[in-house]
């Protein structure tokens, strides 16, 4: 994919905002309000039950519940944002504009990148809130790596639900982007698994699927915030880069993909 010359930021800015509003009118951030509330609820009754560790439990359930929410919404929108325009047919009447096919998914996909920056900032002032109300300050401001991390981690999901979205339908491309999603999580096992194989030939189809596929542990830092440690700069400017580049091949992958298909 190449780099959007400066006459095609405006275009792809547009669909950006578009995709941002049609998100909105999907009722997308509602389940804002349901998770501060849950969020709230359990804060009051964790405060009692939890033995003086009501940080550390909201902390560990608001991060893994901001992570699946968000990744739902990754994978749900995403696989639709190319299918919906197709289906509709309303993808001819863009492309009847001076805007590439390179365009329409960046601008997709940032647009669906902005919805998903709104969901997870709301819902880490959420918990933070709740931190809070439990009366643990450093929690509550600690979490914050952690949240930049999930957004990263969904960024590139929401690239891989492009990338399946521009050959293939919304069912399938949901599924092969859990797929994706669950073997990311469990790529060190991955790696144990081809350092214990005698097999050569074995041995490197493993490595090639371990070096092939996104690496979410790379972004995981759940566990370790909810034990009031945070990351390193060195840790959170590699999962920077990694996202960055990750994200950069995937949508290319996706253009090369998508200025191949027939519309008709």
């Amino acid at each position: 994919m190449s780099s959007p010359s400066t006459g095609s930021l405006p275009r792809i800015l547009t669909i950006a905002t578009n995709a941002f509003r049609e998100a909105v009118r999907d009722r997308v951030l509602y389940n804002l309000i349901v998770f501060v509330l849950l969020i709230t609820v359990s804060a009051v009754f964790l405060s009692e039950l939890s033995g003086g560790h009501a940080g550390r439990v909201i902390t560990n359930l608001g991060l893994t519940a901001i992570l699946f929410i968000g990744t739902f919404i990754a994978i749900f929108v995403g696989v639709s944002l190319v299918w919906k325009e197709i289906e509709k047919r309303t993808v001819f009447s863009i492309f009847a504009k001076p805007v590439g096919r390179t365009e329409f998914l960046v601008g997709r996909y940032l647009g669906l990148a902005a919805t998903l920056f709104v969901n997870i900032a709301v819902m880490g002032a959420g918990l933070s809130l709740a931190l809070l109300f439990v009366g643990d300050r450093p929690l509550a401001a600690a979490i914050w790596p952690a949240i930049l991390l999930i957004f990263l981690e969904l960024s590139v999901t929401t690239a891989v639900a492009i990338l399946f979205s521009s050959f293939s339908t919304p069912a399938l491309s949901a599924m092969l982007t859990f797929l994706i999603f669950v073997i990311g999580h469990f790529s060190s096992t991955i790696k144990e698994l081809a350092g214990a194989l005698a097999s050569p030939a074995a041995k490197a189809i493993v490595e090639a699927i371990y070096y092939g596929l996104p690496n979410y542990r790379v972004f995981s830092f759940i566990t370790e915030t909810s034990n009031y440690m945070l990351p390193t700069g060195r840790m959170m400017a590699g999962a920077v880069a990694y996202a960055f580049g990750l994200t950069a091949v995937v949508l290319s992958i996706a253009s090369i993909v998508f200025s191949r298909r027939d519309m008709k």
